[in-house]
């Protein structure tokens, strides 16, 4: 375990609802929901810690929002503002550390090992970090303080918002034995229900297993869990993530089921698809559909093709094929979705240029 190491994680609280209460004074105090309108298929994009307080959270239905606070007030993503303010933190992480890795608008790692501000502490580093972003921004940050990564994604959950935790060397394993599986990183919801199955509730849990054991149960990922039951992550900060695919999906405000709608839809998506990698001079070769029904069982189907993909005009065929042993024209559609991946740039090597998840890094 490399407990010499200081990493920091921020996350924003309530991003994107914090800055239209920035921005709109009339919806500050108020529950806010931003995302879809409540009498259309949309969702929850984030709500403001008001709308919370009704049990309201990201992913909802912006249907069931409603009924949960019929006097909610809904307003539409304005992702220019938010890419604007997430531009404004990220040259402040640049004040304080060259090593910085966005996750997404809103939360980024910091490494901050080698700094020499603030004595060099990671704790007021953190805080200095949150002072500087509420006066630049007038938006608040949460800060969780610890020796991994893992840890620190923890630490900055527990005492939201405008929260600021420190786990240390010492207290991390102990730590990692209390959390319940589900808080682990790279376990989600089929992982923590076979886990439940085994009788592994805690990282305490995990910890007492052998492992050969969670190695046999969970193949690869079983050194993984081994690690981190133990407070173990040296997974590093890196300046910025490299993209892997690009996706676009639609979701319909009436079901569609003929199949020649749904290939015409497939092929508008595409078009959006290549556009996105086209600005970012990149190629792929594997395309994948998702599919939705109206009772929300979802599929994926993929092909991965010898050469670029191309105009979707060009793969009418190839998207026909994806949907064969599907039931479209069976079944009403409720979402359809594009993904593009093994992505390469144009000049044909594999992509190394790191991007996140919206623009090119600017660390």
């Amino acid at each position: 375990m490399n407990s010499s190491r200081k990493i920091i994680h921020i996350d924003m609280d309530a991003f994107f609802a914090a800055v239209e209460q920035r921005d709109f004074p009339q919806y500050r105090n108020k529950p806010l929901i931003v995302g879809g309108a409540p009498d259309s298929r949309g969702v929850v994009a984030t709500c403001s810690y008001e709308a919370r307080q009704y049990g309201i959270h990201s992913a909802m239905s912006s249907a069931h929002a409603y009924r949960l606070c019929p006097q909610a007030i809904f307003v539409k993503p304005r992702f220019e503002a938010y890419q604007e303010a997430s531009t404004a933190i990220r040259k402040i992480f640049a004040d304080y550390t060259d090593l910085f890795e966005p996750l997404s608008l809103d939360e980024a790692y910091l490494d901050v090992s080698n700094a020499s501000l603030h004595q060099g502490s990671a704790t007021l580093i953190a805080k200095a970090i949150k002072a500087s972003i509420k006066q630049e921004t007038q938006l608040i940050a949460s800060a969780g303080v610890s020796y991994n990564k893992f840890l620190a994604k923890i630490a900055s959950d527990i005492n939201k918002p405008d929260g600021l935790y420190l786990i240390t060397p010492e207290q991390g394993p102990d730590f990692a034995e209390r959390l319940p599986v589900e808080k682990f990183h790279g376990v989600g919801r089929a992982t923590s229900i076979k886990m439940h199955a085994l009788g592994i509730k805690t990282g305490k849990d995990l910890k007492e297993l052998p492992l050969e054991t969670l190695q046999h149960y969970f193949g690869k990922a079983g050194l993984h869990y081994y690690s981190i039951s133990r407070g173990i992550d040296n997974r590093p900060v890196n300046n910025c993530r490299i993209r892997k695919s690009v996706g676009v999906e639609i979701t319909f405000q009436q079901d569609i089921k003929a199949k020649q709608d749904v290939i015409a839809q497939l092929q508008s998506l595409l078009e959006k698809a290549l556009s996105k990698i086209a600005e970012k001079q990149l190629d792929a070769h594997t395309l994948t559909v998702k599919i939705k029904y109206h009772d929300f069982v979802q599929i994926t189907r993929s092909r991965t093709l010898p050469h670029v993909i191309t105009a979707a005009s060009t793969l009418v065929d190839i998207l026909e094929d994806l949907l064969k042993n599907t039931d479209i024209g069976r079944r009403n559609v409720r979402l359809l979705g594009i993904t593009l991946s093994s992505l390469e740039n144009k000049a044909g090597q594999t992509r190394s240029r790191q991007m996140d998840l919206f623009n090119d890094c600017q660390a």
